[in-house]
C-alpha cells in the first residue's frame, strides 16, 4: 500500500502552478511593478495624521507604505489597460490587499516558513527552461518588459512561501477516499461510452486549459440574513452592470473582493481540473469572452468571466507510456514506470528547534549511519514523520507522490546510498534509497491522476476558506473604513 504521509501529499507546487497555467516570463512580468514614474494616486486624507493606515494584530501598516503601494497598483493597472478606480477606491483595495499578505507573513513566521534563495533559483530555473530560455535571458526579458528583476524575485518568493502555506494549513487536511475515485472514474468512464457512442446526454469535449476571471463580493463569516441579502443585491446590481456593458476588469478593480480585484479579477489560466467544481459547472456553457450568472460559494457571491478556453485532443497513446507524458494524456496501454523505495529521517524546523540545529543534528545521524548505525533504528527515535514507526520506510514510491525538492534529491541516489542533508516544505530530510523496480502502472496511473484532479479541485476552496477563518479571527483597525475595526476572537 502507498503511503500518503506529510512527504508523499504532492500538490501543484507554486513554481509547478506558473508552468501548468501556461504562464510564461512575459505574462508574469507583466503583473510586476513598474517604474516609479507611473501617475500618482490622489493625495492622502489629511485626517490620518498618526501616519497609520492599519493595524493587523500587533502589526502596523503606515500611510507611506500605503502609497508606495497604490502607485505601485496604478501603474499595475496601466500596463494591463485597466482604468483604474477612483483614490479613494483604489486605496481602499491596495490596503485590503496589504491586510492580506500582512496576515500570510505573520502566519507563515508562526509556523517558521521560510523560503531560501535557492529555492527561488529553482523556481526560476523551471521558469526559465519551460519557456526555452536560460536564467540570464530571462532576466533579460523581464527587464526588457519594463519590470524589475528584483520585483519579479520577490512576487515569486511570495508565492512559494504561499504554497507552503497550502501545504502546511490546508492541503495535509484534503482526504479523497477511494470510493470517490471510483465514482469519478465510473463516471468518467460513461461520459466517454456516451461521446463515442452519439447517445444522449453527449457533451462537447472540455477543454484542457481554462482561464478565469472573476468578481467577488464576500459574505463575511457569521453574517445576518439581512446581511447576504444585502451583499447578494450588490452583486445582482453589479451583473447587471456587466450585462449592459461595463468592463469586468475595470468593475473587478473596483469593486471586486477577491485578492486578484488589482489584477482585473485575472486568476489565471489552469487545467479545467485545477478548478472548483462550482466555477466548472457555472461556465460549461459560456463562451469566450462571455460572463456566468451569480454563483454563491461558502465565500460570498461569484461573478465568473471566461477569458479564454484552450481546446487540444489528448496525445496519441502508444504501447509504452511514462507518467511523465502529462495529466492529460489518458493512457490506453501499458505504463510502464520506475519505482523507488525510500527510507527517510525528517526533523522539523520549529521555535525550539532552528533550521541551523535541524541541519546539525541530521548531519551528525548522517555520520552515525556512515559508522555502522542502522538507519530504521534512527528513523525510528529521531524522525518527526509519520513512517517513523516503520523505521522511515515510505513504501513503493511513483514519479510525482513527493514533493519536488525530496523527489529531486530520491532520484540522484543509487540503491543503498546515503543523501545529504535535504530541505522540503516540510522540514529538514536524510533519505535513503533501499530498491527501485520497474512495473506497469495502467490502472494506478488512471487512479493517481482521478485523485489529483479530486484534490486539485477542494484545494484551492479550502485555502480560501481558512485565508477568511484567519481574517476574521485577527484584530484588524483598518482606518480607511474605521466601521471594519474589530478585534480578535
Amino acid at each position: 500500500m502507498m503511503s500518503f504521509d506529510h512527504v508523499m501529499r504532492r500538490t501543484l507546487s507554486a513554481t509547478v502552478c506558473l508552468l501548468l497555467a501556461g504562464t510564461t516570463w512575459a505574462q508574469t512580468a507583466g503583473k510586476q511593478a513598474a517604474p516609479q514614474a507611473a501617475a500618482q494616486p490622489a493625495a492622502q486624507p489629511s485626517q490620518f495624521v498618526d501616519g497609520i493606515a492599519a493595524i493587523v494584530n500587533k502589526q502596523v501598516i503606515t500611510l507611506r507604505q500605503l502609497e508606495q503601494e497604490t502607485n505601485k497598483a496604478t501603474a499595475q493597472l496601466a500596463r494591463q489597460n485597466i482604468p483604474a478606480p477612483e483614490g479613494d477606491i483604489l486605496r481602499k483595495q491596495v490596503l485590503q490587499r496589504m491586510i492580506i499578505d500582512t496576515l500570510l507573513d505573520q502566519e507563515a513566521e508562526r509556523l517558521n516558513i521560510k523560503v531560501n534563495d535557492a529555492q527561488v533559483e529553482s523556481a526560476v530555473l523551471s521558469i526559465a527552461r519551460r519557456n526555452n530560455l536560460t536564467p540570464d535571458q530571462l532576466r533579460a526579458e523581464i527587464n526588457k518588459s519594463g519590470a524589475q528583476w528584483e520585483d519579479y524575485l520577490g512576487d515569486l518568493k511570495l508565492e512559494i512561501r504561499n504554497d507552503q502555506l497550502r501545504h502546511r494549513v490546508v492541503e495535509n487536511q484534503i482526504m479523497v477516499s477511494d470510493a470517490e475515485v471510483d465514482s469519478f472514474l465510473k463516471n468518467q468512464h460513461r461520459g466517454n461510452r456516451l461521446s463515442a457512442l452519439g447517445g444522449a446526454g453527449q457533451q462537447a469535449p472540455e477543454p484542457l486549459m481554462l482561464g478565469l476571471s472573476q468578481i467577488l463580493v464576500a459574505v463575511p463569516e457569521g453574517a445576518s440574513a439581512s446581511q447576504v441579502a444585502q451583499l447578494r443585491a450588490k452583486a445582482e446590481s453589479l451583473l447587471q452592470r456587466l450585462n449592459t456593458g461595463a468592463d469586468f476588469a475595470a468593475l473587478a478593480a473596483s469593486a471586486s473582493d477577491g485578492p486578484e480585484a488589482l489584477k482585473g479579477g485575472e486568476m489565471g489560466m489552469r487545467p479545467v481540473d485545477g478548478w472548483p467544481d462550482l466555477f466548472i459547472e457555472a461556465v460549461r456553457q459560456v463562451p469566450e469572452g462571455g460572463v456566468s450568472g451569480l454563483i454563491q460559494s461558502g465565500n460570498g457571491f461569484h461573478i465568473i468571466k471566461v477569458v479564454s478556453r484552450a481546446d487540444s485532443s489528448p496525445p496519441v497513446a502508444v504501447a509504452n507510456q511514462t507518467a511523465e507524458q502529462g495529466a492529460n494524456a489518458a493512457p490506453t496501454g501499458p505504463v510502464m514506470v520506475t519505482q523507488t523505495r525510500a527510507r527517510h529521517i525528517l526533523i522539523k524546523a520549529s521555535p525550539a528547534m532552528t533550521e541551523e540545529r535541524a541541519v546539525q543534528r541530521l548531519e551528525q545521524l548522517r555520520q552515525r549511519i556512515e559508522m555502522g548505525e542502522s538507519f530504521d533504528d534512527l528513523a525510528r527515535r529521531y524522525s518527526e514523520d509519520a513512517s517513523a514507526p516503520q523505521g522511515g520506510d515510505l513504501g513503493w514510491a511513483t514519479p510525482g507522490d513527493m514533493v519536488p525538492q525530496f523527489e529531486q534529491a530520491m532520484d540522484a541516489l543509487q540503491p543503498g546510498q546515503l543523501s545529504p542533508v535535504v530541505q522540503s516544505p516540510f522540514g529538514w530530510h536524510l533519505i535513503k534509497v533501499e530498491e527501485r523496480r520497474t512495473k506497469d502502472m495502467e490502472d494506478e496511473y488512471r487512479r493517481m491522476q482521478a485523485r489529483q484532479q479530486l484534490f486539485q479541485r477542494r484545494a484551492e476552496p479550502a485555502f480560501e476558506e481558512w485565508l477568511g477563518q484567519l481574517h476574521g479571527q485577527a484584530f484588524i483597525d483598518n482606518r480607511l473604513e474605521p466601521q471594519s475595526r474589530r478585534r480578535a476572537r
